[in-house]
């Protein structure tokens, strides 16, 4: 099949990667083409814009950080929207905004383009080893018609529902995740500060009723002290934004959540955007004068 990919950040271009090894020809485009360089020595080919991605391709996928640069890719003058043909399909991969994910798939059904949402979880090292969980909504039997080509970038591949609902459980896996990561800076302050060795206590929480994904994977680069888990904090703030309008939206106090999301806010006022999520223990260590740190942890997960 013929398939295009649009933005090739730390998610995007390994599901990229995912889908030129499953042996679909691939035509890619991203802001930095310095982004795309081992994409096009495996055989992708490279186009200016979304416009001309669309046009020499079936299916588009994009991955990008923003409702607002969603829009701008699928709906500006050299975006998705302009260079598709009718019958074509476009499968997002962000984290989007579910009204907006409805309010674009709305303007593309006026082309005659199909829509997917379909992001993806479970953390980059998953997504480049083609492991990574795929939630979709859309149109069932449009999700069956697509059903291989998801299979390419992830497993398990989830159907989740009609369009939008996808973004929802997306926003709150991810709320779990950074409620997590808060409790685990903690857990290994405590531990820390209580005199334990902290390689020795990251092995007892892992075998423990208090392990999770989050310990097991973030945990890692903590005790490392890279922090390096692929996902920056700007992104973070914006999930957890999503995670508590939807709080307000469907009625339901998130007292975690909304104080989660105050301690990202903090955190990136504290070091930044583009720092990545999992130094908002640092904000604990910083006031502790305590580092987290422990031999033998790898700097980048595998």
């Amino acid at each position: 099949m013929s398939v295009g990919y649009v933005g090739l950040g730390n998610l995007g271009v390994h599901l990229a990667s995912s889908l030129l090894r499953a042996g679909h020809s691939l035509t890619i485009t991203d802001l930095q083409r310095d982004a795309a360089g081992p994409l096009l020595a495996a055989g992708a080919t490279w186009a200016p814009n979304a416009r001309e991605v669309a046009a020499a391709s079936d299916v588009v996928f994009t991955c990008l950080p923003s409702p607002s640069a969603v829009n701008a890719v699928v709906t500006g003058p050299d975006g998705v929207l302009a260079g598709s043909r009718a019958g074509a399909t476009w499968i997002d991969n962000s984290t989007n905004d579910r009204d907006e994910t409805l309010r674009l798939a709305e303007l593309a059904g006026t082309q005659g383009i199909r829509v997917l949402e379909a992001p993806v979880t479970g953390g980059v090292h998953k997504a480049a080893a083609g492991e990574i969980t795929v939630l979709v909504g859309g149109e069932e039997a449009l999700f069956e018609e697509h059903r291989q080509l998801l299979t390419a970038i992830g497993d398990p591949v989830l159907y989740m529902g009609p369009l939008g609902s996808a973004a929802v459980i997306k926003v709150i896996t991810n709320m779990l995740a950074f409620i997590n990561l808060v409790s685990v800076g903690e857990a290994l302050m405590l531990a820390k500060r209580g005199g334990l060795d902290l390689a020795k206590s990251f092995e007892a929480i892992l075998n423990s009723s208090g392990n999770s994904f989050v310990h097991e994977t973030e945990g890692q680069v903590i005790l490392n002290g890279s922090y390096n888990i692929g996902f920056t904090m700007d992104l973070a703030c914006k999930d957890l934004g999503f995670a508590t309008q939807f709080g307000r939206e469907f009625g339901v106090p998130l007292d975690l959540a909304g104080l989660t999301e105050q301690t990202f806010i903090r955190a990136r006022s504290q070091y930044g955007g583009s720092a990545w999520s999992s130094q908002v223990v640092k904000l604990l260590e910083d006031a502790l004068g305590t580092d987290l740190r422990a031999p033998g942890f790898p700097e980048v997960l595998q």
